[in-house]
């Protein structure tokens, strides 16, 4: 499959959009606001352009990825990292590797743009293919319920999670539900 990952441009926040609705349409673990979520975040201080790729076969857009920015507090010091979230693929294009190729090459670009950590919260057979490990290690937690093993972390410099046990805290646009 010729697939193309690119930086995502406003020409394709619409196309984006409706790719991310249909994406998580039968998702069980879902809100269903997913597309929402990305519209709001683009408008925020946690959005990192360069972080929000697009997959791409024959001009058309069938996966997209979004990095952005979060802090993970203690009563000591706060952590700068980045949320995976979301993570969209076209159904008909699922399970064929475009995932994939967006978390390595959106991985990558993080790395490359100086950003030392990553969480994620998803599916615990899933992300550890691309290193992730569960949050607890790290004594990161989240400010809200879901069981460990789907809440998980990546050090993209060895050792920036070290001292980082906390509580994370996203962004506001994380917290509207449906709007």
């Amino acid at each position: 499959m010729n697939i193309r990952i690119r930086k995502e441009t406003e020409r394709d926040y619409r196309n984006v959009e409706d790719l991310v609705q249909k994406a998580f349409q039968e998702a069980q673990f879902s809100d269903h606001s997913e597309h929402l979520l990305v519209s709001r975040l683009r408008k925020s201080n946690a959005f990192i352009a360069e972080l929000s790729l697009v997959a791409e076969k024959a001009g058309l857009l069938v996966g997209h990825i979004l990095f952005s920015k979060v802090r993970i507090v203690n009563e000591r010091k706060i952590v700068e990292s980045l949320a995976l979230a979301p993570v969209a693929v076209l159904p008909e294009y699922q399970n064929k590797g475009v995932g994939k190729l967006l978390i390595r090459e959106g991985l990558r670009i993080a790395q490359e743009l100086g950003f030392e950590s990553v969480i994620v919260l998803g599916h615990e057979h899933y992300y550890p293919r691309f290193g992730f490990k569960p949050a607890r290690s790290w004594g990161i937690k989240l400010p809200f319920t879901v069981p460990e093993e789907n809440f998980m972390a990546l050090e993209l410099k060895e050792g920036a999670l070290d001292d980082a046990a906390g509580v994370v805290e996203y962004p506001q646009e994380f917290n509207i539900i449906g709007n």
